[in-house]
C-alpha cells in the first residue's frame, strides 16, 4: 500500500465579531488507499473535501488550516519533511486551477523543472504531441496560451517524471471529450506501470471506465469505498447517497434526489447525508463508524437493511415485470419533441429579425430580405411577414 489516510479531519481558524475565533470543521473523518498499480477514483459534490484531501497529502494547505488523522506513505508517517522531499518527485499533483503555473516563467522550463538537456526537450515534445500542443509551447507563457491549452500542459506534468503518486484533482474540465478520454488513458497506464493514481473528480460516468475503485465522499466524510464492479447494479451499493449518484447516471434515468449537501456551519449530528435519506432514524444522529461490508467499506447504520430492502423490491420487479413500451407512444413522443424543437428556433429567428430591424439602417430590399419589413406595405410578402423567416427551413 502506497497511501494510507486514516481518520484525517481539516479544520480552518476564523475570526467572527472582531478578535474572537473559532474553528471551522471543513473535513470531520476521511479514510482513503491507494495501492501500487491502481487507480481508485474520489467523487462528491462541491465542498466535500476533495482538493483539500489533496492538498494535505502534500501539505500546501493553507496557513490557517489544521490537519490531524493519520497519513501514512509507503508504510511511514508522511511528516512535513518527507512532504516537501517527496512532492514534486514521487508524489506528482495534476492542480485543479490553472493559476499553478508560474505567469513569468516559460511553460517548457517549468514542465522540464529547470533541465535543459536535449532528452528533457525531447521527452516533453513527445508528451506534447500526444496532447496537440506544438514544440514552440515550451518557449511561451501561461498568458499566451488557451485555458484548454493550459490544462493539458498541467496533465503532462505527471507524464514527465517517473512518480510513485499521482494525484489528479479535476484534471479535465474545459477539456473536448476525446481529449478528456486520451487524459484518462494515460492516467490508467500509469497505473498499469505501478504508480498509484488518486483522481479526484466529479465526473463519476468517466471515472468507472478507468479507475479501479471508488471513494465516496459526503459533507467532508467518507461515506462509501467501493469497487467499479459494484457500480454495475444499485443493489450491490451500500450507501444511499452511493445509490443517489448510480440513479443520477444518465443511463439509469437521470433521476435526481432533492435537497443539497449541507453547508459547514449547518452539519446535522451524526450522518451528514441523515436530512436527505428516507431510512433515517434517531440511529443515525449518532456518530457513525466505518465498517467493512462485502467486500467495500461503508458509513451507514443501515448499509444492510437498506441492501435486504432493494433485493426485495429488485424481486418484486422482476415478479412483475413493467410492460414493454407503446411503439405509437413512442412516435407521438417523438413528433412532440421535433415540434418543440422548430417552435424553439422560430422563436429565435423572430428575435433575431426584430433585433436587426431595431438596429440596423434600412438597406434595399433586394440587398437584405431581413430588412423587409421596413419596405412598403406592397413590397411585403401575403399577411405582412418578412421573406426572411420563410427560409428558415421549416
Amino acid at each position: 500500500m502506497i497511501l494510507d489516510i486514516r481518520n484525517v479531519s481539516v479544520s480552518f481558524e476564523q475570526y467572527e465579531r472582531g478578535f474572537r475565533k473559532r474553528k471551522l470543521p471543513v473535513i470531520r473523518s476521511l479514510d482513503v488507499t491507494v495501492h501500487e498499480g491502481e487507480m481508485a477514483a474520489v467523487v462528491g459534490s462541491s465542498g466535500s473535501g476533495k482538493s483539500l484531501l489533496a492538498h494535505g497529502i502534500l501539505g500546501i494547505l493553507p496557513y490557517n488550516a489544521s490537519m490531524s488523522g493519520e497519513m501514512l506513505y509507503d508504510g511511514a508517517p508522511l511528516t512535513k519533511e518527507r512532504q516537501k522531499a517527496l512532492r514534486g518527485s514521487e508524489i506528482a499533483l495534476v492542480p485543479q486551477s490553472v493559476a499553478f503555473l508560474d505567469p513569468l516563467m516559460k511553460i517548457g522550463p517549468q514542465i522540464r523543472k529547470g533541465k535543459k538537456d536535449r532528452a528533457s526537450r525531447e521527452r516533453l515534445n513527445d508528451i506534447f504531441r500526444g496532447y496537440h500542443l506544438k514544440e514552440d509551447v515550451q518557449e511561451q507563457y501561461p498568458f499566451e496560451l488557451s485555458g484548454g491549452m493550459n490544462r493539458r500542459v498541467l496533465v503532462s506534468t505527471a507524464l514527465m517524471g517517473s512518480p510513485r503518486l499521482v494525484i489528479a484533482d479535476e484534471p479535465t474540465p474545459g477539456l473536448h471529450m476525446d481529449m478528456v478520454r486520451r487524459v484518462m488513458g494515460h492516467f490508467r497506464e500509469l497505473a498499469d506501470r505501478g504508480a498509484g493514481v488518486l483522481l479526484i473528480t466529479h465526473d463519476l460516468e468517466q471515472a468507472l471506465q478507468v479507475a479501479d475503485r471508488v471513494v465516496v465522499f459526503y459533507s467532508g466524510m467518507t461515506v462509501e469505498d467501493a469497487s467499479v464492479q459494484d457500480f454495475q447494479r444499485e443493489e450491490t451499493l451500500r450507501h444511499p447517497y452511493t445509490r443517489a449518484l448510480w440513479r443520477a447516471m444518465p443511463e439509469n434515468g437521470l433521476q435526481l434526489l432533492p435537497g443539497t449537501q449541507p453547508y459547514v456551519k449547518d452539519l446535522p449530528e451524526g450522518c451528514p447525508f441523515g436530512p436527505r435519506c428516507e431510512a433515517c432514524t434517531e440511529e443515525c444522529r449518532r456518530e457513525i463508524p466505518v465498517r467493512e461490508l462485502r467486500g467495500g467499506s461503508v458509513r451507514c447504520v443501515h448499509a444492510t437493511l437498506a441492501e435486504r430492502g432493494l433485493a426485495e423490491s429488485a424481486g418484486r420487479r422482476d415478479a412483475h415485470p413493467l410492460p414493454a413500451p407503446d411503439p405509437k407512444a413512442e412516435v407521438v413522443k417523438n413528433v412532440f419533441f421535433i415540434a418543440s424543437v422548430r417552435i424553439f428556433i422560430l422563436k429565435c429567428n423572430m428575435v433575431r429579425f426584430q433585433y436587426h430591424r431595431s438596429s440596423c439602417p434600412r438597406p434595399p430590399t433586394a440587398l437584405c430580405g431581413m430588412h423587409a419589413a421596413n419596405a412598403p406595405a406592397a413590397e411585403l410578402p401575403d399577411g405582412n411577414f418578412p421573406s426572411a423567416f420563410l427560409r428558415t427551413g421549416f
